[in-house]
């Protein structure tokens, strides 16, 4: 059988979904599931660009053979050679030995590292090369740390197809929904990008940065990322997501509250500064717990909000292990351009608050620490009221641009 959708006239996607895998990279949560995208054209040559992961490799053979109705295929063309897009590449290969393979020499040396055979069958491609298929005539793009060293983009000058490798993708299994418009994409879609976005690629805002440079100077009328939905319509706003996140810029003016409590009096507080924050008119906040949400998530979060207040109790005269996890992804990922506030609690050696403003001030860049500080003691009382509504109050200042 076979599971496959048409893209264009002869462009067929013949990838997969995965329920199965709990972890995306064995890390990050998906309980949405993944697509493992891939695409093959029918042109004078059969071209397939990328192939999957191994786990929906079977599948994915079928989809191939059903497509190609007897014909063989011509050229592989691996925009990215990370083993959820190449781990199905040797299967391929076995099964048309003569089918070339396109990539960057980065990306082959890598495939011969994964112990692939591509002796004899390898074109490397270089930034604007071209090469002609029949009708269509693509050119390869570069585009190194998005987000493996070895990347690239093809872009189909004849359809305006562009094969955006991880690049625009997205958590999400498609079940059946192939294209942007066959979704509601800002209310169930949104989350999941940022948080692939945020977590995969974060760190590498400059790279992206640089090829959205290359991108504006392309008619595109279709992206086919390696992930998630295909685009054929709407690009504005998925490129403002994007050009955001790349410069590190926040999506919405708001507040995330991420509190790391042991026994529920740090909880309390943090609660007690997100209800004065919201009576003072800013309703965009957002209270977390990093004990118990996944740090992929604080991550995502924090790159869509303008202002971050880190409440955490003291834990062996330092930062509670959870919060200084959730910093160290932080700083990981070059995330820029906040605001933060603190808050802290302490039964015997408040030193949590100091710690993280050190953290901010001296490990990452162009980041905003307001002066205005709360430092409970074992718990809220009377004398951390003033404490509060002075935070509240410049929270709401600075989100209201007031000096």
């Amino acid at each position: 059988m076979y599971c496959v959708r048409k893209v264009t006239d002869d462009l067929y996607w013949v990838g997969g979904n995965d329920h199965r895998l709990e972890l995306f990279e064995n890390i990050h949560p998906i309980p949405r599931g993944v697509s493992y995208n891939s695409y093959l054209l029918l042109d004078e040559k059969t071209v397939l660009f990328d192939t999957v992961d191994w786990s929906i490799c079977r599948e994915f053979l079928q989809n191939v053979e059903h497509v190609l109705d007897g014909r063989d295929l011509d050229y592989v063309v691996i925009n990215h050679m990370e083993p959820d897009h190449g781990g199905s590449l040797e299967e391929i290969l076995i099964r048309y030995p003569n089918a070339q393979v396109i990539s960057t020499e980065k990306s082959f040396m890598i495939m011969r590292q994964f112990g692939f055979n591509v002796d004899d069958r390898d074109l490397e491609v270089q930034e604007g090369d071209t090469m002609s298929f029949g009708e269509h005539n693509v050119v390869f793009v570069e585009a190194p740390m998005v987000h493996w060293p070895e990347a690239m983009v093809t872009f189909d000058t004849t359809n305006g197809v562009l094969f955006s490798a991880d690049a625009f993708g997205s958590f999400g299994a498609l079940d059946g929904k192939l294209f942007n418009d066959e979704v509601n994409f800002d209310r169930d879609w949104i989350d999941d990008a940022r948080r692939y976005y945020t977590n995969i690629v974060g760190k590498y805002g400059p790279f992206v940065q640089n090829l959205l440079k290359k991108a504006s100077t392309i008619d595109i009328k279709m992206i086919c990322p390696l992930h998630g939905p295909v685009w054929r319509n709407d690009f504005g706003y998925l490129l403002d997501k994007y050009d955001k996140w790349s410069r590190y810029e926040p999506e919405e003016k708001g507040v995330m509250i991420a509190y790391a409590s042991m026994y529920g009096n740090t909880e309390y507080a943090a609660q007690a500064l997100a209800t004065k924050i919201v009576e003072r008119g800013v309703t965009n906040v957002h209270v977390y717990d990093v004990s118990n949400t996944h740090v992929s998530y604080l991550i995502s979060e924090t790159f869509r909000l303008s202002h971050v207040v880190l409440s955490s109790c003291t834990y062996n005269l330092g930062i509670y292990p959870v919060m200084h996890n959730y910093l160290m992804d932080m700083k990981a990922l070059n995330l820029q351009n906040r605001t933060f506030g603190i808050l802290e609690n302490g039964s015997w050696a408040p030193k949590a608050g100091d710690l993280m403003e050190e953290f901010l001030d001296e490990e990452m860049t162009l980041m905003d620490v307001l002066s205005e500080r709360v430092t409970v003691s074992s718990s809220l009382n009377e004398m951390n009221e003033s404490e509060l509504d002075n935070l509240a109050d410049a929270i709401v200042d600075s989100i209201n641009g007031v000096e």
